[in-house]
């Protein structure tokens, strides 16, 4: 096969690999773009974005059954069409990425449809064609919904996230196998639209990276909606037939129509030709370097660096990756303070670490707490007005290492803390802040009054 020359070749085009492959053009470089599936990746097709629609008409009809008592009367009557066809029509083109394609191409990106596979350092192959990359390779290949091993599982036509969004109506009733963020944001979407839903965890907790107050709030809010949680419960077998899905668990047996596998992610590394580079295609991450470098010619971006599967991690590392493919100078990549959202009802927004991750560093902690209910928003707003936060302080440099807001709007106001713990502001100095009255974030005050009391 003829070798074809180019500057750089990224692998895989979810958020970040696109945007790198752009500034990578923009820079002058002769870039080859390849992805097997669809060009912006899991985001805007299967997670992100459509979900949050999803989120956004469950919110509206939780909203709507809350003005009896507060404004008058309403007749709530959940209609899935509306949802469904947002998703297929504004969200995903019906699930073609004709429109990306072309905005990749029209920056001068040579664009192939295929399985990019490494053959050689700087040596990618596509099919018939063999791409030899004079800078280097950029890899960013994501990851897959991760299915446990569960006697018969395989072959039903269980739901994972990218079943879910492709949903044409809302089932009777679900069971959600896994109770991390995929799994708790259907599981309250669905049952706001009327499905009998019931979460099955095989920890001891829901969200269970995060606060436990979180997790007990989380808990306590799907308790009011109807939603059954199931905690500590193993699978040892499902079973399917035309009507319905069974799990079996040592405390009985659980039924519903539909079975959402929300149980993680797994990396895009296997099959990918890593061995041909001098790396273990079995690494649950690829190490990289504070340029995002994993070897000579070779950088990593995204889910498959384990340094947070979020959609704005990858495109924070592009720019940075993108900048030493080229060598231009600018920061190094810094991960103390990456926020995060549960788009729950209440919502989740944290950042840095929790109060357990902050101890397992060895650092001396102090925590501060505070609810929203108890601040003048939360009264005024009534109903809905679960949440609380969480700071975290690192005692010994006097400044925050975490936060966690849950509530209405808890990731937008998480954002005042993100900044507070990326700037390293000294907490002493967050104590003379004005919040503005009467807001959510103005609880910020009393929770940093309580660092420490």
């Amino acid at each position: 096969m003829a070798v074809e020359e180019t500057d750089v070749v990224v692998i895989g085009l979810g958020a970040g690999g696109e945007n790198a492959a752009g500034l990578l053009a923009d820079g002058g470089l002769s870039v080859v773009a390849v992805e097997e599936r669809l060009v912006g990746g899991e985001c805007p097709y299967y997670a992100c974005v459509p979900t949050k629609m999803m989120v956004r008409a469950a919110g509206l009809l939780a909203e709507a059954r809350r003005v009896p008592g507060m404004a008058g009367d309403t007749d709530v009557r959940p209609a899935w069409e509306p949802v469904a066809a947002r998703i297929r029509d504004e969200a995903t083109d019906s699930w073609d990425d004709a429109v990306a394609v072309e905005r990749l191409t029209a920056r001068g990106i040579g664009f192939v449809r295929g399985r990019g596979l490494l053959t050689a350092p700087r040596e990618v192959t596509v099919g018939d064609r063999v791409f030899r990359a004079r800078r280097g390779v950029l890899l960013n290949t994501g990851t897959a919904p991760a299915v446990p091993p569960i006697d018969g599982l395989a072959g039903t036509p269980y739901w994972t996230n990218r079943e879910a969004v492709q949903a044409k109506e809302a089932p009777a009733s679900l069971l959600v196998l896994g109770g991390g963020v995929v799994g708790v944001e259907f599981a309250q979407i669905f049952a706001r639209f009327g499905t009998r839903v019931t979460i099955v965890q095989g920890g001891d907790r829901l969200l269970e990276r995060e606060e436990p107050e979180a997790s007990a709030l989380l808990e306590k809010v799907f308790a009011t909606e109807g939603i059954e949680v199931r905690t500590g419960a193993k699978v040892t077998r499902v079973g399917h037939d035309d009507d319905a899905f069974t799990l079996h668990t040592p405390d009985g047996t659980l039924t519903a129509e539909r079975l959402l596998v929300a149980t993680g992610r797994r990396p895009n590394l296997r099959g990918l030709g890593l061995d041909a580079v001098g790396l273990d295609e079995n690494a649950r991450a690829l190490e990289v370097d504070d340029r995002l470098r994993v070897t000579d010619g070779l950088w990593a971006i995204g889910d498959i660096t384990g340094k947070g599967a979020f959609t704005h991690v990858s495109m924070y590392q592009s720019a940075i990756a993108a900048r030493s493919i080229l060598g231009a100078d600018g920061p190094a990549a810094s991960y103390h303070a990456v926020p995060r959202v549960t788009f729950t009802d209440p919502e989740i927004g944290v950042v840095g670490l929790t109060e357990a991750e902050a101890r397992d560093r060895g650092l001396a902690v102090a925590t501060g707490h505070a609810e929203l209910a108890d601040s003048s928003r939360g009264w005024i707003h009534k109903v809905g007005n679960e949440g609380f936060v969480k700071l975290v302080e690192d005692t010994g440099r006097g400044v925050l290492v975490g936060a966690t807001v849950a509530g209405p709007s808890g990731g937008e106001i998480v954002a005042a803390l993100s900044v507070a713990v990326h700037a390293e502001v000294p907490t002493a100095t967050l104590r003379t802040m004005i919040t503005a009255y009467p807001t959510f974030h103005r609880a910020l005050e009393s929770a940093l009054a309580d660092l420490g009391s």
